[in-house]
């Protein structure tokens, strides 16, 4: 008997309408079709403006759609009631691309890491949870002890290890990354790439990565889907779509990193 997939996208669709300074242009959402099944790291690549980030927040479920199904473990969204969607904040969590703006300047990392803990797992005393805390902390290779500090006391590495152990504290099923390297310094890029590995390597963790970047989907992703102007233009595993591309943009994206 073949497992149900985690998520499966169906047709799935949003429109949007003209945005303020771009008035040629509509922008749109359409026809993706896509499935992630459990314990895969599922790449999706693409340019800005491609609709990769899009597609995340739906899944997330940061972002309504306008046509289309979207099931989650076999059930669909839309119908979720409203414990469903409760539920569904511990079993799908996201990094996103700006760890400035994602972590809350007035509380300490200790106190955002253990917000999660609080809400979905309130069997925890407040000293489990600050034990929690530290362990994360200590695993996301930060020490265990600065918990108390605030986020302008860290740099931006370090604050993205930080959101990661956020989203991890939860236990999720689902890691959404939304292109968590993007705004990091290239030689910090590669020590939290080499986090995600060990995590992926350690923890039961579906993921689906988000990126631009062709050398990182290649070293992280079991399959991809490549995005251009809010379409899937191509899928497959990532060894042969990134070595053999069937699709123009696709053979585009790879010959800009050679």
């Amino acid at each position: 008997m073949t497992e149900t997939p985690l998520v499966t996208l169906e047709g799935v669709g949003k429109t949007f309408g003209k945005q303020l300074l771009v008035q040629s242009r509509s922008f749109a959402l359409s026809d993706v079709n896509l499935v992630v099944n459990r314990g895969e790291v599922v790449g999706i690549l693409g340019e800005s403006g491609s609709g990769k980030s899009t597609v995340a927040n739906i899944i997330t479920r940061l972002a309504s759609y306008t046509a289309g199904t979207y099931r989650y473990d076999g059930r669909d969204v839309a119908g979720f009631a409203k414990s469903d969607a409760f539920g569904f904040k511990a079993r799908v969590q996201i990094v996103f691309q700006d760890p400035f703006g994602s972590l809350n300047p007035r509380a300490t990392v200790g106190a955002s890491i253990m917000e999660g803990l609080a809400l979905h797992k309130p069997e925890l005393t407040k000293a489990q949870r600050q034990t929690r805390a530290a362990q994360l902390l200590e695993e996301v290779g930060l020490p265990a002890d600065c918990s108390d500090r605030y986020p302008h006391e860290f740099s931006g590495g370090q604050r993205q290890r930080i959101a990661i152990a956020r989203a991890i504290a939860v236990e999720p099923e689902l890691l959404v990354c939304d292109e968590p390297l993007s705004s990091l310094d290239v030689s910090i890029q590669a020590q939290v790439l080499e986090l995600f590995v060990k995590l992926i390597r350690e923890r039961d963790l579906t993921i689906i990565f988000i990126s631009h970047d062709v050398n990182v989907v290649r070293l992280i992703c079991d399959r991809v889907y490549v995005m251009n102007q809010g379409r899937i233009v191509e899928e497959g595993t990532a060894r042969d779509v990134l070595t053999n591309p069937q699709n123009e943009y696709t053979a585009r994206l790879l010959a800009a990193v050679y």
